[in-house]
Parts: structure tokens; sequence; C-alpha cells
């Protein structure tokens, strides 16, 4: 099973990231979950949304507090510490960065063996999508990096969710986010 959590801000996907999520993982015939963790909160306050996917039914029902991967969707979240809190050994970090990762590593201090994924989300969204949506590059970014996630399971997800131009600029930030998200 794997374990993720989600950080971003109101208004910014990150919930609708973990049901597309788990989604695309249960149209391959596997077992997911997807909730969100936020209170009263208003668009643009700090929320989170975990997933799990899995090859066998999942009996958990608990938040995940050593997750396997962090996506971190909001950019000025990224040099905030406790994105990474918890993270396990070997685990995988996907920033909304348009930098080196390298350089999210330093910021953070982290361990050696997290892997740190980058990709510049937001700019992607706009140029694609027309507007601040970095939830579905990120989508594409996680896709990439952890292999839990295909590629061609997310696609007929996202043209069941959109339709028309907004279908065909979301599968093209997905792409995008596949493509550009670099590790290091």
């Amino acid at each position: 099973m794997l374990e993720v959590r989600l950080h971003g801000r109101g208004g910014q996907g990150v919930v609708s990231a973990a049901r597309l999520m788990a989604e695309a993982t249960i149209e391959e015939g596997r077992h997911a979950q997807a909730f969100p963790e936020f209170g009263a909160e208003r668009s643009g306050a700090p929320i989170a949304a975990y997933a799990r996917l899995s090859d066998e039914p999942i009996e958990i029902r608990s938040l995940i507090y050593e997750p396997d991967v962090v996506m971190v969707v909001d950019r000025s979240m990224v040099a905030e510490r406790m994105v990474a809190s918890g993270l396990k050994e070997g685990g995988v970090l996907i920033v909304n960065f348009d930098g080196d990762p390298v350089q999210v590593r330093r910021d953070l201090d982290l361990r050696p063996a997290i892997k740190v994924w980058a990709v510049d989300a937001t700019g992607i969204a706009l140029k694609t999508i027309g507007k601040d949506f970095p939830n579905t590059p990120m989508l594409g970014a996680m896709a990439r990096a952890t292999g839990a996630l295909r590629l061609e399971a997310l696609v007929p997800v996202f043209e069941k969710r959109f339709k028309g131009a907004l279908q065909e600029r979301n599968v093209k930030a997905l792409k995008c986010g596949y493509e550009e998200v670099k590790a290091g």
C-alpha cells in the first residue's frame, strides 16, 4: 500500500487531486481511499488531503502520519519543514517549485534516502489551463516520480471529469507535469 499526503491551500484542487488519484487507481482494478483534513477553512487557508493506493482491500480508516509520498501543491509551502514531517525513509517528496530540487533538499535538510522531485506546476497550469490550478500537473509529476499511478490511467479519469476545451487543457497540464518533473 502506498500512502500519500498532499499539502496546499483551499481552492488549489488538493482534495480533488487526492480523489482523482483514487479514481485512477480504482479504474485499474485496485483499491483506494481519498479524504481531506480541514475544518471551517476558507479559500487560501492551508489544508491537507490524503490518499491510499493498494492492490489489496484497505481496512485502515485513520489519517496518514507516516506517508510514503508527500506532494506540496502550494509553492509557498515548499520551504516549510512541516511538509516533510513523518515522511518515511526512502519516501518521495514532490514539490511545486520552479528551481532545482537539490535546493529543496538543502533548504529542508532532508535525509539522503528521501527522493526529491520538483515541477513548476504553477507555471504549467497558467500556461495550459489558464488558471493557477497546480493540482493537475502535480498528478502528472507523481505518476512519473513514483510509478504508483500510470499516466494512462489518469487520462481517462480526466476525460470523464472534464469536457471540451477544459478537458484538453487539463490533460495537457497532466502530461506536461509528467514530462517536466525533475529529480534531485
